[in-house]
């Protein structure tokens, strides 16, 4: 088996990520990549499909994209921004954009994270932090693992979302 054909975690420590950190940064890592085979997968004229209901693909690679961006400011110790806010409220809107940009953006946010990951000192991981306006108590590290996680959730329902929108059943994908 290459390098290339194993996951992310399967691959080593991502450089110079902190040991307690490896785990947000695979996770974050595995993400882009497995957004950028589901997506590229996707026609342009299904971005902004709903089968059943579901949310769109061109929704999933938004709300990626946000998410990290916006656990990643909580996780700094700063509020959303009014540029932060407006994007939350048109993430379930279409948008006139394309796969690839949507891709990209997942990507450079993917990278932005990673940056502040390797900046991240071991000893900050249980300082206090504040969610949201309701101001729920966590940590940064709550934030970043939350980050992480909610971002794999949302590539695995690319992946269903995408698959029915060909056609094809999910299946086995690793």
């Amino acid at each position: 088996m290459t390098n290339s054909e194993l996951e992310v975690w399967q691959r080593g420590p991502a450089r110079s990520v902190p040991p307690l950190l490896q785990p947000v940064a695979h996770a974050l890592l595995q993400a882009v990549e497995d957004v950028e085979r589901y997506a590229g997968e996707l026609p342009e004229d299904k971005l902004w499909e709903r089968p059943a209901g579901v949310a769109s693909p061109g929704f999933h690679l938004l709300h990626i994209r946000g998410v990290i961006d916006r656990l990643f400011t909580y996780a700094r110790g700063e509020s959303l921004s009014a540029e932060q806010l407006k994007d939350l409220g048109l993430e379930k809107e279409n948008h006139n954009t394309s796969v690839a940009v949507l891709v990209d953006a997942v990507r450079q946010q993917v990278k932005d994270a990673v940056v502040q990951l390797q900046n991240t000192l071991e000893s900050e991981l249980t300082d206090p932090r504040e969610l949201g306006r309701k101001k729920i108590p966590t940590t940064v590290l709550g934030l970043l693992f939350h980050a992480a996680e909610h971002s794999q959730r949302h590539v695995g329902q690319l992946l269903v979302t995408v698959r029915v929108l060909k056609g094809s059943s999910p299946g086995v994908m690793h």
